[in-house]
């Protein structure tokens, strides 16, 4: 459990420390309520030309022209996989969720998932250790944003495995969500037999310093996680359910004491009356009453045919709703916005709304084909209003996405990686997904990163008011 004692209130913690990002949640308002009324109503977002062309950028890094983006705008490549950390060890690769969980000045943190799905040991010191086999995690990133240039970096967790995506807390924290599902004993993972040592499929928290206690989160569920999300104020987690081939469903957790996620608290899975399929089908724009059920079960990760998805068993004999693999998810204005990654008529994606005062869901976005948007990720909003979509294309066109207020989409940034020898890989990455999105608080910078061979990239540039 992550000791706050020391930290105070975890409301005041945040704007004490984290003034700036409390400002920067704040200037997108306008623009967040504008797509929540215009978004989709057209039935696709219309193209845009955001800002402008793409062209081959150079690295300030490496020199390599590592991305395509608009005129103006440069970046730096950093936390590449094999460098060094702290201590002398190699980082891992498989670069996925990631997020901002500190501002202090220019000094920014970040807290990066490893989605590593293999039995070669931690990466991480003993004590932020959850099952020795395993070797997925977190690492820690520290960045100066005045100079453009990271600091720091140390393993914060491992022992788990396929940490895909996870959320902020706003009491300054990284909840890393395990995507693999599965009873300890014997496991075959990428044609390898071994033996897990604990069971998986949870969350576990990241502090902004230091190191985690590698605790599960029982009670916030065993399953195929995605990402999380807090409400507005800080007391109800969101999440989401990457299970391809299956249900997938949307949760909410409802801690016995707010910022104190470890203490447990209640699972539930929504449920719209009269539709138990959202898979495809709807219009957008179309919104739809609310209902919660209860998981009797949330540590029950298997289901009765010895697959993953019991917990979703349970929510689905209780009537809930099933979507079509659901990746990131991100809160705005007291709204929850996620994403179904097949979702649609098209199967190319959606982007889903849920307001909890109204207790409804909307379907704000959905790509008509692929051509237009293939597999949204993750998401993030800009402080300049808009949303910037990461994308995990199955055609291997991998594109960061600018989602305008009014509903506009248009490409950002493309991954142009080929390497010769840099850093120890060669080969065409230009296929290899972009994913953990997010900005700094004065919305100078937006990191991603680019999952293989594995790096972050910070871009800054000519950024406007109204796209990203």
């Amino acid at each position: 459990m992550i000791d706050r004692s020391r930290h105070g209130n975890p409301s005041r913690r945040r704007f004490l420390t984290g003034g700036s990002l409390a400002l920067a949640a704040g200037l997108g308002m306008a623009g967040s309520a504008r797509l929540l009324a215009m978004a989709g109503t057209a039935g696709a977002a219309p193209k845009h030309p955001g800002f402008g062309p793409l062209r081959p950028v150079a690295d300030l890094e490496t020199g390599l022209p590592l991305l395509k983006l608009p005129e103006g705008f440069v970046y730096r490549s950093f936390g590449w996989a094999g460098q060094a950390l702290r201590g002398d060890l190699p980082c891992p690769a498989a670069h996925d969720g990631m997020g901002l969980v500190r501002a202090e000045g220019a000094i920014l943190t970040l807290v990066r998932n490893h989605e590593q799905v293999s039995l070669d040991g931690s990466f991480a010191p003993p004590e932020a250790t959850y099952d020795p086999v395993c070797s997925g995690g977190t690492v820690t990133l520290r960045f100066d944003s005045a100079e453009g240039r990271m600091l720091d970096a140390w393993p914060s967790l491992s022992g788990t495995l396929q940490n895909c995506a996870g959320g902020v807390t706003p009491w300054g924290s990284w909840l890393s969500c395990e995507e693999f599902a599965g009873d300890p004993g014997p496991v075959r993972l990428k044609s390898r037999r071994a033996q897990l040592d604990r069971a998986h499929g949870y969350v576990f928290e990241v502090p902004a310093d230091g190191l985690s206690d590698a605790r599960p989160i029982p009670e916030m569920g065993r399953f195929k996680h995605e990402a999380a999300a807090l409400d507005g104020k800080g007391e109800i987690v969101y999440l989401t359910e990457d299970h391809d081939g299956a249900v997938s469903g949307f949760y909410r957790f409802l801690p016995k004491r707010a910022g104190r996620l470890a203490d447990g608290g209640r699972l539930q899975m929504l449920r719209v009356p009269g539709q138990p399929d959202l898979t495809g089908g709807q219009a957008p724009g179309q919104r739809y009453p609310v209902e919660w059920v209860d998981i009797a079960d949330p540590d029950r990760g298997i289901d009765r045919h010895g697959r993953p998805g019991g917990v979703a068993e349970q929510g689905m004999a209780a009537g809930a709703s099933r979507f079509a693999r659901l990746e990131g998810c991100i809160e705005r204005d007291g709204a929850i916005y996620f994403t179904s990654t097949s979702g649609g008529a098209a199967r190319a994606g959606q982007v889903w709304a849920y307001y909890p005062t109204e207790q409804r869901l909307a379907l704000i976005f959905e790509s008509p084909d692929s051509a237009v948007l293939d597999y949204p990720d993750n998401i993030v909003f800009s402080p300049r209003g808009g949303m910037v979509i990461c994308q995990d294309s199955k055609l291997g066109r991998q594109r960061l996405y600018g989602l305008t207020a009014e509903g506009g989409l248009f490409e950002f940034a493309r991954n142009n990686v080929r390497l010769d020898g840099q850093f120890g890989f060669s080969g065409d990455y230009r296929g290899a997904e972009w994913a953990g999105s997010c900005f700094s608080p004065d919305g100078k910078w937006l990191f991603a990163n680019v999952y293989s061979p594995g790096f972050t990239v910070a871009i800054t540039g000519p950024w406007r008011a109204g796209l990203i």
